[in-house]
């Protein structure tokens, strides 16, 4: 029979991509399968002043806003539970969801004999940032994913090791993250935060401890460099300690322009960087680094098997502020190496996180789960033959 090519993207806050990596996957995704005639809905959540649901069109995609009147964490709970209920209700032939952290909702969608393949993101719940109960949660549901997700798909070769000490390693496909190779971009950015091409570093990301933001920022604030740091996020000093601690520790030529979402000022503040400083410690293929390669910049990551995979051989890496310092120093002082460090950053994107062979095998896996048109989930239900049907890897 043939495949029912209807997919159902949950886990995000919808497209177009204005927020973080899965956000910006789901878009590249959506938009390449619904230009191969894929029938693809995206969840999106509202907020507090969205009264009804939304149902509207972008680009090809179905977009069903939904609702949500708590913020934060139980916010995105809530919107989560409404998605896995509409699902529930619209059968698709899959189902792609991006991330654990409510994984027990899931369970519906797998007694109901809907395909769910999901991502499993990184090793959330070892964040320093999370308190007991909440690590304990996310544990729970990284637990509760693996044995109710028809199959499950790891962004790195680690995580899915680490996952096949939960479930059979052939339950597990790794597909990395991507990115757009970015060959030229404006100045005009720059000049606005008065910096020079080439004559600044560049740290993007969450101002959170396991992102190793204080060691990065401390470590170019050693002494004067005459050039400048560019930290990118939100941040906010007078309610976030760890925040406060960042900005206090900061130099003169360290610069804080707040969280920029504006793709072509964050492509002009990457490409034109001498230097990006990665300083993530937990996680599997992180975005951003992706971004860097792809940037052609030259990289300073913290030391570790997710980054060490991801940038290779050509970028440096730290374990230590001191040998942070150092990278930055070189760097700063060694045109040469520079140069060298940005080619082996282009090369090692172009071998792994291009998005054509990306969204392709992604494709492809998903195929692989679309129910048949000619099996709807009731009949299932009441032929009593579901599971020897869809419960391929399960």
């Amino acid at each position: 029979m043939r495949a029912n090519r209807s997919l159902a993207i949950l886990g995000t806050r919808g497209v177009p991509a204005c927020h973080g990596g899965f956000e910006t996957f789901a878009e590249r995704l959506a938009l390449h399968l619904t230009q191969r005639g894929w029938d693809v809905t995206v969840y999106c959540q509202g907020d507090s002043t969205l009264q009804n649901r939304v149902d509207d069109s972008w680009r090809g995609i179905h977009r069903i806003v939904l609702p949500v009147k708590r913020e934060g964490a139980a916010g995105t709970m809530e919107f989560d539970w409404a998605c896995v209920r509409d699902v529930a209700k619209m059968q698709p032939g899959v189902a792609l969801t991006l991330g654990y952290n409510t994984a027990i909702f899931c369970v519906w969608m797998r007694l109901l004999g809907i395909n769910n393949v999901i991502n499993m993101d990184g090793l959330e719940w070892r964040r320093d940032k999370w308190r007991p109960h909440e690590r304990a949660w996310l544990w729970l549901n990284e637990r509760i994913g693996c044995l109710v997700g028809n199959h499950l798909i790891a962004d790195h070769p680690a995580i899915a090791d680490h996952l096949a000490t939960r479930v059979r390693r052939t339950k597990i496909t790794t597909i990395t993250y991507g990115a757009d190779h970015i060959e030229k971009a404006n100045e005009k950015p720059l000049g606005d935060l008065s910096l020079s091409p080439y004559n600044y570093g560049i740290v993007i990301g969450r101002p959170e401890p396991e992102n190793s933001i204080l060691e990065v920022v401390r470590a170019f604030s050693q002494r004067t460099r005459n050039a400048k740091l560019v930290v990118l996020g939100k941040y906010e000093p007078n309610t976030h300690d760890y925040h406060r601690e960042i900005m206090d520790s900061a130099g003169s030529e360290v610069l804080f322009p707040g969280a920029i979402y504006d793709t072509e000022t964050v492509r002009s503040l990457r490409f034109h960087a001498r230097f990006y400083l990665h300083g993530h410690k937990v996680g599997g293929t992180n975005p951003s680094l992706v971004e860097a390669l792809g940037a052609g910049n030259a990289v300073i990551a913290h030391d570790n098997v997710f980054n060490r995979w991801v940038a290779g051989v050509g970028a440096r890496y730290f374990s230590s502020q001191s040998q942070c310092a150092d990278h930055i120093g070189e760097l700063l002082d060694d045109d040469a190496t520079v140069a060298t460090m940005r080619a082996s950053s282009v090369e090692r994107f172009a071998n792994m996180f291009q998005w054509s062979g990306i969204l392709e095998k992604y494709e492809g896996l998903l195929e692989q789960y679309c129910r048949p048109e000619a099996a709807p989930i009731l009949d299932d239900l009441v032929a009593g033959s579901r599971s020897s049907e869809i419960d391929r890897d399960g």
